[in-house]
C-alpha cells in the first residue's frame, strides 16, 4: 500500500478524504505533517481558497507556510510572497499551538514594519519591504537564524493541536 493510500484511503486521489486517525497514530510525525500539509494545501488551492478550510486547518496552513518560506529564503521571502498575507494570523496560530518562542521571533520580524502592521495586499507589502529592507535585512537574517534553531518543536506542537481538533481536519 502506498503512503498516500495509507493516509488518504482508496479511491480517486484528487477527491481523497484525509484519514486523520491513521495520520495521528503514525510514528512518523514529520511524514504525517508533510502529508497533512499537502492535503490542506490542495484543499485551499495553495491559499487561493482559504474559505474552504476550517479555522484549525487555517492555523496549521499559516504555520506551514511560514516554515516553508523561512527555510527557503527567510523572513524577507515570507513577506514578499503570498504567505505574508497572513503574517499576523501566523503569529496568532503559533501562540495557539504553544510555539511561544517562535511566535516571539515572528513578532520581532513583523515589528520591522511601520506601525507594526503588515499589509494584506501583496503589492503594497512588497513596496513596503523594499522601503524597509535596508534597515530590516540584518535583523531579519538574525531572526532567520533564531527561527531555524527550532526552540519550539513545531511539528510535535502541530500534531498535538491536530489531535485536539481532529474533527476539523
Amino acid at each position: 500500500m502506498s503512503l498516500f493510500n495509507l493516509f488518504f484511503g482508496p479511491g480517486n486521489q484528487e477527491k481523497k478524504k484525509l484519514n486523520i486517525n491513521k495520520l495521528i497514530k503514525s510514528d512518523d510525525i514529520n511524514g504525517s505533517i508533510v502529508k497533512l500539509d499537502e492535503y490542506i494545501s490542495n484543499l485551499c488551492e495553495s491559499g487561493n481558497r482559504m474559505d474552504s478550510l476550517s479555522d484549525p486547518q487555517k492555523l496549521f496552513y499559516y504555520i506551514q507556510c511560514l516554515e516553508r518560506e523561512i527555510n527557503n529564503g527567510g523572513f524577507k521571502q515570507f513577506y514578499m510572497n503570498s504567505s505574508g498575507d497572513f503574517a499576523h494570523e501566523t503569529c496568532y496560530a503559533l501562540k495557539i499551538i504553544g510555539a511561544h518562542k517562535t511566535a516571539g521571533i515572528l513578532l520581532k520580524a513583523n515589528d520591522r514594519f511601520p506601525g507594526k502592521t503588515i499589509p494584506k495586499d501583496r503589492s503594497e507589502r512588497k513596496k513596503m519591504v523594499e522601503q524597509i529592507q535596508d534597515s530590516s535585512d540584518e535583523v531579519w537574517k538574525e531572526l532567520d537564524q533564531a527561527f531555524i534553531i527550532y526552540e519550539d518543536d513545531i511539528n510535535t506542537l502541530n500534531m498535538e493541536f491536530i489531535k485536539k481538533n481532529k474533527a476539523f481536519f
